[in-house]
């Protein structure tokens, strides 16, 4: 199946450079807007469709979020890659909102630094 992982602990993984695989699955125009340090874009409802290459490595750490609790997006991708025989599936459920409140960094047209 998959875990959750919380914003600290996602954080302390981008600032130490460890090899996650960070997907945010919301359209590509919020992607291009801004998106957490480092991640690739995985359209809703697109899991299926996503070229091997994106995710070679089914053993590998794999973090989705999407905006909010309220948006089941990543939630669901989560699942289908779990499904798809990834072993390492976790959700940053909070999602881009609450990393964006907290003041954290984000990538993108809307750039924000510490």
């Amino acid at each position: 199946m998959f875990a959750d992982i919380g914003r600290d602990e996602l954080q302390a993984k981008i600032d130490g450079g460890d090899p996650v695989v960070l997907l945010e699955v919301l359209a590509p125009r919020y992607y291009r807007h801004s998106h957490l340090p480092g991640a690739l874009n995985l359209p809703p409802g697109k899991t299926a469709e996503m070229p091997p290459e994106l995710l070679p490595d089914k053993n590998a750490e794999i973090v989705l979020y999407c905006w909010d609790k309220a948006r089941p997006a990543s939630l669901q991708a989560a699942r289908e890659l779990a499904a798809m025989g990834y072993a390492n599936v976790r959700e940053y459920g909070e999602g881009k909102k609450a990393w964006i409140a907290a003041g954290l960094p984000v990538e993108g047209r809307r750039r924000r630094h510490r």
